[in-house]
């Protein structure tokens, strides 16, 4: 028996279990796709210091998700460029 009002993962139905092992499966994959972007742009593309958003995606779903939203550089626009024809 574990702590009152915290399920086992034994007690838990097959659905809770795939519902359990897919969201860790997209966890694993946003950080890990951020940690890849990460590494491989250029600090001067990355809005702060590359260490912070390191740290930043750490953090469950949101840190990776707050990284590729805010944490880097357009590419295709260098900032205050006209957009092209």
């Amino acid at each position: 028996m574990g702590c009152a009002g915290k399920k086992q993962w034994a007690d838990r139905g097959p659905a809770s279990k795939a519902a359990v092992v897919v969201a860790g499966a997209v966890q694993f994959a946003l950080a890990g796709a951020a940690w890849a972007d990460l590494v491989r742009r250029p600090a001067d593309q990355v809005r702060g210091p590359k260490w912070r958003w390191g740290l930043v995606v750490l953090v469950n779903f949101v840190g990776p998700l707050a990284y590729f939203r805010w944490g880097r550089v357009d590419q295709a626009l260098p900032r205050g460029a006209p957009p092209a024809p």
